[in-house]
């Protein structure tokens, strides 16, 4: 394998989607939102303090709703990084683009080590800027920061790339629309498990519990999001949860007492090598 030709592909890639101005339009998109949710909270935060709130029970609302719209704009990440990445090699299969790229000294797996390498940039740069500007943003109007602001951006865009991992896998055999409805559906099917083994370990229900782990190996993008509620729950709720029942709060979707594990975090790595090395395989016994 040539890692120039990586390379060249990785920049053909970038120059692309740049052309067809799908990054400014999501800034352009990411830029508004972030406008309303600062003006959103500068509202709320300004009517709590004049209502007598204490500091330390506003600083917990910010963060709150800090986390809810990290969770609101996953979800718009992930089907980004999903309707970016199916059509990367798929597109190129049907429209015939891929012939004339091979025909060149070029390996399939090049090309699609290319087109991912492009592409997670374009979604981790995605990610890390738009996270970036919402606490920017949040902090300024209210005085609120997360602990951990770069770990929650970390796993924001580690969450991504997983997505986008999947969906140029499957781009390889299926049709790109097919391809990313698979991921978003697998995307919000694991985060719904995710929910069900917290409230299982909350209720004792081990099997339950169990089914939630298997889903969070499969698919370890919920498992991900539980590192990015960890990086911007303020010092105060671990406290707070630690002096009530904090197995209880684990069914809180939007709670995390500890990040997720190194050897979560490892599997994490390994399974996105993984899905890209079967991608390479796949796209090798693909008849053109």
């Amino acid at each position: 394998m040539n890692p120039g030709q990586v390379a060249v592909i990785a920049g053909l890639t970038l120059r692309e989607v740049a052309r067809r101005r799908i990054l400014w339009v999501l800034l352009g998109l990411s830029v508004v939102s972030v406008l309303l949710v600062a003006w959103g909270v500068d509202r709320r935060v300004t009517y709590a303090r004049a209502d007598g709130i204490l500091e330390v029970q506003v600083r917990i609302g910010v963060s709150q709703v800090l986390i809810v719209i990290a969770f609101m704009f996953s979800f718009v990440l992930a089907m980004s990084a999903a309707f970016l990445g199916a059509p990367a090699i798929a597109s190129d299969i049907e429209t015939g683009t891929v012939h004339a790229m091979l025909a060149r000294p070029l390996r399939r797996s090049e090309l699609l080590l290319g087109r991912w390498l492009g592409l997670a940039l374009v979604v981790a740069g995605y990610a890390v800027v738009s996270a970036l500007l919402a606490i920017v943003a949040v902090g300024i109007v209210s005085g609120h920061v997360p602990p951990e602001p770069q770990v929650a951006i970390a796993y924001l865009a580690f969450q991504a790339v997983v997505v986008l991992t999947l969906a140029i896998a499957l781009g390889t055999r299926l049709p790109a629309i097919a391809a990313g409805s698979i991921v978003v559906v697998l995307f919000g099917l694991a985060w719904f498990a995710g929910v069900l083994g917290n409230v299982a370990v909350a209720f004792d229900a081990t099997p339950m519990a169990a089914a939630g782990d298997i889903a969070r190996v499969l698919v370890p993008t919920d498992g991900l999001w539980r590192g990015v509620i960890y990086g911007l729950e303020p010092p105060v709720v671990l406290v707070l949860a630690n002096a009530r029942n904090a197995e209880a709060l684990r069914a809180n979707p939007f709670f995390a007492a500890d990040p997720p594990p190194t050897e979560f975090v490892a599997w994490a790595i390994g399974w996105t090598v993984l899905v890209l090395l079967g991608g390479i395989a796949l796209f090798r016994r693909r008849e053109l």
